[in-house]
């Protein structure tokens, strides 16, 4: 059978789904709000330095280094090549990045290595503080003109809403995994939060504009038959575009280096949940909001009908 001719009742799943779509969404939740997210220096402040040698550095060793220097919150990972370090550390009262560097190269020299600088960055608490403010403005924005989009590209609020409610869906559990796992949560982090969200809305809205053609096209089948259909119809669209997307986010996660580890981490999730969400959860809920071939029907002019010949 053609992929293109399966009748998968999804919409019999629909309240199987949404019962774990809400247990994921409270565990997320109440982690977030007691655990809440481990920012990285980009939100917190800190000092950011990289630094090169001449063979593949032993990351083990240089931890090691660190803590006896009295460095031992500092996060160490490659980047790029073996040789590249990149090293993280938590902001220091009456300490400068310029003494925190020095005292780092310091350090690393102690046992003869060759270590040479090659970036330091400091970013303050209150600049990190305004960039957490900004992306969750940002993420508020951006639901609000979906919701107006979509209200208008549907004519229908109950389409509107559940794009909303699956963007939502996504984007919640996706942060809650990141504050569950305590993972270190960055503006890479951040960025593909936003991709995540544009990509449910993407699949979302696909399902949808079939689901308005199918309901104009079936006239005498039920709203969950439509739904089934336009999301059967859609399915391999989904597999493909899911599939090679999510390759290739598996992809950068195992050969992308720690410094694309969260990035792709986050599109993982998101990219997973998302087109689930985009069938189960938006589309069930659409169904049990009220909408049916009404809901696309465009209103007749009155007299229309005595204007008939």
């Amino acid at each position: 059978m053609k992929i293109n001719e399966l009748n998968i009742d999804f919409m019999g799943k629909g309240r199987l789904a949404l019962i774990l779509s809400i247990v994921l969404m409270l565990v997320s939740i109440v982690s977030l709000f007691t655990r809440g997210l481990e920012f990285g220096i980009d939100f917190t402040g800190g000092t950011l330095v990289e630094v090169s040698y001449t063979r593949p550095a032993e990351l083990s060793a240089i931890r090691e280094a660190l803590e006896q220097g009295g460095y031992g919150d500092a996060v160490v990972q490659h980047f790029g090549a073996t040789t590249d370090v990149m090293i993280r550390l938590a902001p220091r009262e009456g300490l400068g990045s310029t003494q925190v560097s020095e005292d780092i190269l310091k350090i690393l020299r102690a046992g003869g290595e060759e270590v040479r600088l090659q970036r330091v960055e400091f970013v303050g608490p209150q600049v990190g503080e305004e960039l957490a403010n900004q992306g969750i403005l940002a993420v508020l924005w951006v639901i609000g003109g979906i919701l107006i989009y979509i209200w208008f590209r549907f004519s229908g609020w109950q389409l509107a809403v559940n794009c909303v409610i699956g963007l939502v869906h996504d984007v919640i559990i996706t942060l809650g995994f990141f504050s569950v796992f305590g993972i270190e949560f960055d503006l890479t982090v951040l960025a593909a939060v936003m991709a995540v969200a544009g990509y449910s809305l993407n699949d979302t809205i696909v399902v949808f504009d079939r689901v308005r053609e199918n309901f104009l096209r079936m006239r005498k089948t039920t709203p969950f038959e439509v739904m089934n259909a336009a999301v059967n119809q859609t399915l391999s669209r989904t597999i493909i575009t899911g599939g090679t997307t999510l390759a290739t986010v598996i992809a950068l996660y195992l050969f992308g280096g720690d410094t694309m580890r969260g990035f792709s981490l986050a599109m993982i999730v998101g990219i997973v949940f998302g087109t689930y969400s985009s069938i189960f959860v938006a589309s069930y809920l659409a169904v049990r909001m009220g909408v049916d071939k009404n809901t696309f029907m465009i209103p007749e002019k009155e007299g229309a009908e005595a204007d008939r010949p």
